[in-house]
């Protein structure tokens, strides 16, 4: 039975969107026996919750509601916007991406009316099916099935002719996104810092300003960067700086022009600044049907590569024609045709007999038919060994294995990517090994050029196999050497539309239905396709090339700084046209259109993707090592065996081979869990930390407490050896010393034994205003203090004075009047002397003895 997989994961649900249970889709479980129910319409204004899945710009056209996703059984909600074709599961609400599709990636789409044979109890009445099947350029085939009875699938096929194919340039999406937060740098300006690069002149940093000057004609001591096309008057799909050797002047550069098709003459792609090779591009030379063509100012140019190799002879030159020689040939009868190696001194020609465009068309068509026949997720929803319990790809036994890989061979896109892979390697070989120079080209100059010229630049420069090298290369070798991004991807130009409509071909809907109505072949040529082919210019050579790298990564995972899911942004993001750069077909046209400023820029996207997750982010490959191939990879001729692309070819057919049996995946998830870990650990030994810290500063308190403590001890103990040492002072004067048990002390002064001791040092004799001596404990030791009178002569402390001070006289007189006691009482109990004694002393007094 074909059941609704709604509850996938949660997310907002709208109630007044949702179907009921009346409405959704029932069968019997096979093509044949599925039926379809009655629904009625539901709320036909646009959910709040599609809001939140929306772009900035992007605005609902039509919608169709109780669709049903043939691939993957799911009911939901069809909407058609002005960037996509944007599919809402009925129960979540969450977008179902297999049915999600860019409006731009879809290269056909047709209707699709099947009859079915009528059910027993309705033995008159013919029912049938409402399809409509997507076909895109990133190897999906999506079926939608409608209910009958209420034109949406009329009104969704409707809009797609409209939106699909956009009248003019400024129709597409990229313009009415606007540039918003992805704005784009003048990728002329990363031109010339590139070429900088190869020149060795690195700290040259170039700018708007001196492109508008003209101030960016540099040079080394073999080649230059000419400013001979910077109006686009010599070649309208080169770029305004080309880097041509130093010894050819631009009036012979414009001559050599004439000599190449569409003027792409010979220019410098990469340099060897330590050898002197070039790898060089231009289109076929016109040589005529007779091949006796010749131009000296081409011949002069193009022996101008070899530079002069110190100590040897000129260098050796190879002329790589991509092309099979037959179509070298015939292509001589239209003007076009190949070098003569006589006619260039010490050359050798070699032919790489790469298909041209519109085989790879066809064969990206049969590999697509593939994959969706063998895949989980058939778009006919039945013919799918892997979706009806086979083990493996082919059904799981070894006669249906056998088919497969028949059939997979019978695409031809392996054996495709093989050839374009052969003839990289060679052309890196000759440069890296031989240090001879290699001048590429193929009839144009712009299709399989480019990707032999990339390729082997990708092999020489480690440079390029960088992030940010391989932008340099996508921006150097695709986009400024004028690869016709729009015809390839059939998008309107500056200067009109694509070159054919869509192949909107209808299947006739009489009688039963086939197996496998699906299985017609989406790459197939069709009548139409047949009558148009010479006229249709789409072609997969981009993605090839794409896939191309991935071959190589997948042979030198240690090689790269990008993983494969970079490149698979990439090419989603180029076939989108939601950016850009990919817009136009040469860099003259993109700076017409006002493409910089109008529209948001791809890299700038990408790059805020990695800024979210830094390091860890699923772009960056986590077995990159600069140092193991920090030179030249030069795969041997054996190594050189690509297979499916899982990660792009086979997501939609069966995602679960697409990933489940990467390596890298598997080491993504590890390295994850161990930053988890080691994020764990960092807040531990953090923890830690604080917990040391806070345990120091304990123990320096500790430390503190115990010095305090230590000088407490020491200075109680110094405090009694000074109590003792002063007692035992007091003792010999005669006193007694007595302390009490609350600390006080007592000195005492004996008349007769039975006397009780007075207080002395704690206590301070003072003299009220008649005169009469009291003790005063409170007093302060500090303050001076006034003296007893010398009448009072019953005070012990005056006989003491008299008997202790060497100033009384035998008779008992002081000679110090009025100060019996102030010596006494200075130097033993630190009391200040009453000074005001001496003032009333006289000048005839007798102040020493004899």
């Amino acid at each position: 039975m074909y059941r609704s997989r709604s509850a996938r994961s949660p997310s907002l649900r709208e109630p007044e969107t949702r179907l009921s249970e009346s409405d959704k889709i029932e069968g019997a479980g096979s093509w044949d026996a599925l039926e379809w129910t009655k629904i009625d319409p539901v709320a036909r204004s646009i959910p709040i919750g599609v809001k939140q899945f929306l772009l900035e710009a992007e605005q609902v056209i039509v919608e169709g509601y109780g669709v049903v996703l043939v691939n993957t059984d799911d009911a939901g909600t069809l909407y058609v916007t002005n960037f996509r074709l944007l599919f809402l599961s009925e129960g979540s609400r969450d977008i179902i991406t297999i049915g999600t599709i860019p409006l731009a990636t879809i290269e056909k789409f047709q209707k699709i009316a099947v009859k079915l044979p009528s059910g027993p109890r309705q033995p008159e009445k013919t029912r049938s099916q409402r399809l409509l099947q997507i076909i895109g350029k990133d190897m999906r085939i999506i079926v939608f099935g409608f209910r009958a009875r209420t034109k949406q699938r009329r009104a969704v096929y409707d809009a797609l002719l409209r939106c699909t194919r956009p009248a003019t340039l400024w129709d597409l999406y990229a313009f009415a996104g606007g540039p918003s937060r992805f704005s784009n740098t003048n990728p002329k300006v990363r031109l010339l810092n590139e070429y900088c690069r190869l020149l060795g002149m690195g700290f040259y940093q170039a700018s708007i300003r001196a492109i508008e000057d003209g101030a960016f004609t540099l040079s080394n001591e073999w080649w230059r960067i000419s400013s001979v096309n910077c109006n686009y008057t010599m070649s309208s799909t080169y770029p305004f700086a080309l880097l041509l050797p130093k010894s050819i002047s631009d009036d012979k550069v414009v001559q050599a022009s004439a000599f190449r098709a569409r003027s792409r003459l010979p220019s410098i792609t990469w340099c060897d600044r330590g050898t002197g090779a070039v790898l060089a591009r231009s289109s076929q030379p016109l040589v005529g049907i007779m091949m006796n063509m010749r131009s000296n100012a081409d011949e002069n140019l193009v022996a101008a590569l070899c530079t002069q190799i110190a100590g040897e002879k000129r260098r050796k030159l190879y002329i790589a024609d991509a092309r099979p020689r037959k179509n070298a040939l015939a292509n001589g009868a239209m003007g076009g045709g190949s070098e003569s190696s006589a006619n260039y001194f010490q050359s050798e020609i070699v032919f790489f007999g790469i298909d041209n465009i519109h085989a790879m068309r066809e064969s990206l068509g049969r590999l697509r038919d593939y994959v969706d026949t063998y895949g989980t997720t058939s778009s006919d929803g039945m013919s799918s060994f892997l979706r009806h319990g086979g083990w493996s790809w082919g059904g799981g036994n070894l006669s249906s294995m056998s088919a497969s890989v028949s059939t997979l061979g019978d695409t031809g896109w392996l054996i495709h990517v093989q050839t374009v892979l052969a003839g990289s390697a060679w052309i890196a070989a000759r440069v890296a090994l031989e240090s001879a120079s290699v001048l590429v080209h193929c009839s144009d100059g712009w299709d399989r050029t480019s990707q032999l010229v990339s390729l082997a630049s990708l092999l020489l420069d480690p440079y390029y196999r960088t992030i940010r090298g391989f932008q340099a290369l996508v921006e150097k070798d695709w986009l400024a050497f004028g690869h016709p991004f729009s015809d390839r991807l059939g998008m309107p130009t500056v200067s009109g539309n694509g070159n054919i409509p869509f192949e909107l071909s209808r299947q006739a809907s009489t009688g039963s239905l086939p197996l496998s109505p699906m299985r017609q072949g989406s790459g197939s040529a069709s009548t139409q396709a047949q009558n148009t082919a010479n006229a249709n210019h789409s072609s997969p050579i981009f993605l090839q090339w794409v896939d191309c790298v991935s071959q190589l990564l997948r042979m030198y995972p240690f090689a790269f700084e990008f993983s494969s899911a970079f490149l698979v942004d990439l090419l989603d993001c180029m076939l989108s046209c939601r950016f850009g750069n990919f817009l136009c077909n040469s860099e003259k046209e993109r700076e017409q259109a006002g493409i910089y400023d109008a529209c948001g820029c791809l890299w700038m996207h990408l790059a805020g993707l990695r800024t979210s997750e830094g390091s860890s982010h699923a772009h960056y490959n986590l077995f990159y090592d600069p140092l193991k191939h920090n030179g030249p990879i030069l795969p041997p001729a054996a190594a050189l065996a690509p297979t499916v692309w899982p990660q792009f070819h086979l997501r939609w057919a069966c995602p679960s081979e697409a990933q489940g049996g990467e390596v890298e995946a598997e080491c993504r998830k590890l390295t994850r869990k161990f930053s988890e870990l080691q994020r764990a650990k960092e807040l531990a030994e953090t923890r830690l930390n604080e917990v040391s810290v806070t345990v120091e500063s304990l123990a320096t308190e500790l430390r503190n407490e115990k010095l305090a403590s230590t000088s407490a001890r020491d200075a109680v103990k110094r405090s009694s050896k000074e109590t003792a040492t002063i007692k035992r002072a007091v003792q010999s004067l005669g006193f007694n010393v007595y302390f009490t048990a609350d600390g006080d002390c007592n000195v005492g002064i004996e008349r007769n034994p039975t006397e009780i001791p007075q207080r002395s040092i704690c206590s301070v004799l003072t003299k009220d205003i008649n005169g009469t001596v009291s003790h005063s404990e409170k007093a302060d030791l500090s303050e001076p203090v006034s003296m007893m009178e010398d009448n009072v002569s019953d005070n012990p402390l005056i006989r003491v004075c008299g008997s202790l001070c060497p100033m009384h006289t035998r008779d008992g007189e002081c000679q110090l009047p009025n100060a019996g006691c102030t010596q006494f009482q200075s130097q033993l109990v630190d009391f200040k002397a009453n000074f005001d004694a001496f003032d009333r002393l006289s000048i005839y007094d007798s102040y020493f003895g004899s």
